[in-house]
């Protein structure tokens, strides 16, 4: 019997610790479960090519696996970014675009790197949760270094994975249960609630609309909590 089965509509334990890692502008070493993925933040006094002289800013982010974060060795990806990877760290990009006025940023960029070091599911999800803690306190050193004139963050962002495993809807899949899901959903929402991504699949399976409003149901709770929790770590948005 997996973890989920246990909990049910439970998120798993989930443990920030700021400041991991001490060269970076922002770190988190964010641990949902098993799951543990480190998260720096990095400031670059430059823009990608298409907004030079526009005065907006930019946040983007990368997304890779240790090779001994999974139970057997993955291969690095060193020379070529596989689709999985582009699509998780596209996803992490918009997602924390989506809770950020660039224009208030200004001709700023913030990197963020999301390095899994143990995967057991939601490294995505885990990988947003954290990549905003360590991009509130990239920005905070950009405000205390009065390179801020205004803050640009407008609300908190949370991501969690919901899924239908043996017919019941669960909350925050491990990998024993998102490897017999039958429906994987990952959402991303603020913390006034609105929706940024959800990315939902049947696996050999077709889900009613009720399935869904049970899923999504389940999501806000699980993505109400995380924001909870990076509120008592970070405190107000400022």
């Amino acid at each position: 019997m997996g973890l989920h089965t246990k909990r049910k509509d439970r998120i798993r334990d989930v443990k920030l610790v700021r400041n991991y890692i001490k060269n970076a502008d922002g770190s988190v070493l964010i641990s949902s479960g098993n799951t543990k993925v480190v998260c720096t933040a990095s400031i670059q006094d430059k823009v990608p090519p298409h907004l030079r002289g526009s005065g907006t800013g930019w946040v983007t982010a990368e997304y890779s696996m240790l090779p001994r974060s999974t139970s057997t060795r993955m291969k690095r990806e060193r020379f070529k970014v596989g689709g999985r990877t582009m699509e998780i760290q596209r996803l992490i990009g918009r997602s924390l675009r989506a809770v950020v006025d660039l224009k208030l940023l200004g001709e700023q960029s913030i990197i963020i790197d999301c390095d899994v070091i143990q995967a057991d599911g939601g490294t995505r999800t885990t990988s947003i949760n954290g990549g905003f803690v360590a991009l509130i306190d990239a920005l905070r050193k950009l405000s205390k270094e009065k390179k801020l004139e205004v803050w640009p963050v407008k609300d908190y962002l949370g991501a969690i994975s919901v899924g239908i495993v043996d017919g019941e809807a669960l909350l925050d899949l491990a990998y024993e249960d998102d490897y017999k899901a039958s429906v994987d959903m990952n959402v991303v929402m603020t913390g006034k609630g609105r929706f940024i991504e959800i990315q939902a699949t049947g696996e050999e399976y077709s889900f009613s609309g009720n399935e869904l409003d049970k899923l999504i149901e389940l999501a806000k709770k699980g993505i109400s909590e995380i924001i909870e929790i990076q509120k008592n770590k970070i405190g107000e948005l400022k």
